[in-house]
């Protein structure tokens, strides 16, 4: 998974770091391509290894993959594991310090519609206070622009707590969402999460003044290196 480089990202990623009376609050978009390269195509070989029905025989119940609650459709085709790869994918690219090659297809979950939960994130942005994302910078027309909405289906991820690399080690987090905005035609996944933490929790690198999540040491503790959107758009990547 190949992160794109947009221009209005810093300041939407920016807006999405901001304080409130009950907690501090952490939030990104992240757009990334589909194209796989190194360890995306290892990981692509152990996806395929785990749910190809040719390679998982039944065992001895008689059980097999078919079996598995998919959110992406039966394992036993090849797009259904080639979605379970670009989510898993993208959560790597995301969280570089965390392997999510174990996460299981029932961690995830097909959103009703985009409006939904475009809906449940504007409520949780209000609710905290924070217009300015929703209503000034208008967030959704830019996320719109990158992903094509109208041909996108809109996945969430909800991790086993142990495994969850927002609360790490207990590490203070009150709430937390993890979204993708996945358009198969575009090739293209803009990943958004977000999370709330407490004022008690132990502060994060780089954290001391609360700092811009753009900031090499800021926020998340790492930035984004990738492909510029522009380019990405332009056709100067082999997106086959």
């Amino acid at each position: 998974m190949k992160f794109l480089e947009y221009a209005g990202i810093d300041a939407i990623n920016s807006a999405l770091v901001f304080e409130t009376p009950e907690c501090k609050v952490y939030g990104r978009v992240e757009p990334y391509s589909c194209k796989a390269a190194g360890a995306d195509k290892k990981l692509y070989k152990q996806i395929e290894i785990k749910y190809d029905q040719s390679n998982s025989p039944p065992d001895e119940s008689g059980s097999s993959f078919r079996n598995i609650i998919s959110p992406f459709g039966p394992l036993d085709q090849p797009a259904s594991r080639r979605t379970l790869f670009y989510l898993i994918g993208t959560l790597n690219a995301s969280f570089p310090d965390y392997d999510f090659s174990d996460a299981k297809p029932e961690q995830f979950r097909k959103e009703p519609s985009v409006a939904m939960v475009v809906n449940s994130v504007n409520a949780t942005l209000l609710n905290h206070g924070n217009e300015r994302a929703v209503k000034e910078l208008r967030i959704w027309d830019s996320i719109d622009n990158l992903i094509d909405f109208e041909d996108s289906d809109v996945y969430s991820y909800n991790p086993e707590s142990d495994s969850d690399p927002n609360d790490e080690e207990g590490g203070g987090t009150l709430w937390s969402f993890n979204y993708f905005f996945f358009n198969r035609k575009l090739k293209r996944i803009i990943y958004f999460t977000m999370r709330g933490v407490s004022y008690g929790a132990p502060s994060e690198e780089g954290d001391d003044d609360f700092s811009d999540p753009s900031d090499d040491e800021g926020g998340f503790g790492h930035r984004r290196k990738g492909l510029r959107y522009e380019d990405y758009v332009a056709g100067e990547m082999d997106m086959q």
